[in-house]
């Protein structure tokens, strides 16, 4: 095996903080854990900002995308600077997959390819319809509304008939500025949570699952969210394994964020395929496997 000059790509507040509280702690520690794993597998491996600004791209052979979790504030510098990057080296995941994967309308995708989603309707950017109408042509009382290219719940709110008339004056604006996407608001979220399973070149790895704080939704640890232990059984692993597989390129990691709907069935919430926090702190062999699949 050739050594491989490897980047794994970060955002610059996670290089050399100067204080760190358990989140940073928790991002430092993952990114490490993939880079000491490449060092094993004899590979030169070093962790940069995508934002580097003098960085020499060229001398690198693979980027693998991790905790760039400013990314999407930064949409036109993010995809400049992926113009610039490309024809200098490769991706992991490669960079038609992490194109793809920026929007979610590649929801649709999924759903075309016989994954059963979260049931999602398209708002592109500009629509004057309000919000109560978008509503009753959805079929429900109770909805969450975010932007296509989103993560860690931004601009994410759960329509209620108490909230719709607050949130349509945020909605107007946004939608000026973004495309979004409208989805029934899913019961078992604050009953049961949300798993994110881990699937490494196909194959099922680990799970969590993500609860929301009581009162809210969002399971992120951003807004008070906690990670339990979870033991997926046989049937959420054939759902993760296959809505994985179901990707026209499969990529070497995911992340297959599932929710159970009101009939108990399994639907993607999300398919995370660019920068997902993975949890190799609760499986540290996890990231050898990764190296191994690089």
């Amino acid at each position: 095996m050739s050594t491989k000059k490897i980047v794994v790509l970060t955002e610059k507040q996670y290089i050399n903080p100067s204080e760190g509280n358990a989140y940073i702690k928790n991002v430092l520690l993952e990114d490490k854990l993939v880079v000491d794993a490449l060092i094993r597998k004899g590979h030169d491996a070093v962790k940069i900002n995508w934002d580097h600004p003098t960085y020499d791209w060229s001398s690198v052979d693979l980027i693998i995308v991790r905790s760039i979790w400013d990314y999407h504030h930064r949409m036109n510098e993010f995809e400049q600077w992926l113009s610039k990057v490309t024809p200098h080296c490769k991706f992991i995941n490669d960079i038609e997959t992490i194109r793809w994967n920026i929007d979610k309308h590649y929801l649709r995708d999924m759903e075309s390819q016989g994954v059963r989603i979260v049931p999602t309707q398209y708002i592109q950017k500009g629509d004057n319809r309000s919000l109560q109408s978008l509503l009753k042509e959805f079929g429900g009382n109770k909805a969450v509304l975010k932007p296509v290219v989103s993560a860690a719940a931004r601009n994410t709110f759960k329509i209620e008939e108490h909230t719709i008339e607050k949130i349509s004056d945020i909605f107007h604006k946004l939608i000026q500025e973004e495309s979004m996407i409208i989805q029934p608001f899913i019961n078992s979220i604050e009953s049961k949570g949300e798993l994110s399973m881990m699937v490494f070149g196909g194959t099922y790895s680990h799970t969590v699952l993500k609860k929301a704080k009581p009162g809210d939704f969002r399971v992120q640890d951003d807004f008070g969210g906690t990670v339990h232990e979870y033991e997926a059984n046989a049937k959420e692993i054939k759902f993760a394994e296959d809505a994985v597989k179901a990707c026209s390129t499969l990529p070497l990691y995911a992340r297959v964020d599932i929710v159970w709907d009101d009939d108990n069935n399994l639907c993607l919430s999300e398919l995370e395929l660019i920068e997902p926090e993975l949890w190799f702190r609760n499986r540290p062999e996890a990231a050898d496997f990764l190296a191994e699949l690089v």
